[in-house]
């Protein structure tokens, strides 16, 4: 439950993080925030964490997505920093906040995360969450899209094993984000709360791949 004390910081938060990505890409714009908010609220009322932290780090996260600063993983910790240096929180809670925000991210599956709490496991989850089922699904066609990806190609086979360096440079078929994220996700959830969400989403996204290669070699 958010104390009364902390809803100032929140909706200026709120108010702060849909002025930044009023003209975000549509998979990782306000909406997409929203909901790993969501998310967060929902697994933090099984958790025994700072549910300011979660909060926070849950609309902050995507303040500035590494991918659409040339692959730069330091400007959304800076941002979230200079926004929260701004408001009535701790020095404690806000360097929890930024940790958290520059160490959430998938990055090719590699465990590059140099901060650990549970409040980090919350909201890497609820944004996890978010990239599975068919909401995953459409925002994964959706960046695909934006960035003129083919949908898929047969002869360009996913890379299970990338470095973090590889996985940003990567032009793939979208279906390909399939095999290099997508479906890894239900084995990393960090929490129990998560872990029973992904598996269902999970199983509408490989019910999804069943249908789209039907499909594509005219056998439905």
């Amino acid at each position: 439950m958010i104390e009364q004390s902390h809803e100032k910081i929140l909706a200026n938060t709120i108010a702060f993080v849909k002025k930044e990505l009023q003209d975000a890409e549509a998979g990782h714009d306000w909406f997409h925030i929203e909901r790993v908010y969501k998310n967060a609220l929902l697994i933090a009322k099984q958790e025994p964490v700072n549910i300011l932290i979660v909060a926070l780090a849950a609309l902050l996260h995507d303040i500035a997505d590494s991918k659409f600063y040339d692959g730069d993983d330091t400007v959304g910790p800076k941002k979230a920093d200079q926004f929260l240096s701004s408001q009535e929180i701790s020095e404690v809670d806000k360097n929890h906040v930024v940790a958290i925000v520059a160490n959430v991210s998938f990055k090719g599956g590699n465990d590059t995360k140099t901060f650990h709490s549970l409040e980090l496991e919350v909201v890497q989850d609820a944004d996890r969450l978010d990239a599975l089922g068919a909401i995953g699904i459409a925002r994964t066609f959706q960046y695909g899209g934006y960035k003129n990806r083919k949908i898929y190609d047969p002869n360009i086979k996913p890379k299970l094993e990338m470095s973090p360096e590889e996985y940003k440079a990567s032009t793939a078929p979208t279906i390909n984000h399939f095999y290099e994220k997508l479906l890894l996700l239900k084995d990393k959830m960090n929490t129990a709360t998560a872990t029973s969400i992904a598996q269902k989403r999970h199983e509408f996204m490989t019910d999804y791949l069943a249908q789209f290669y039907a499909e594509w070699n005219g056998e439905r």
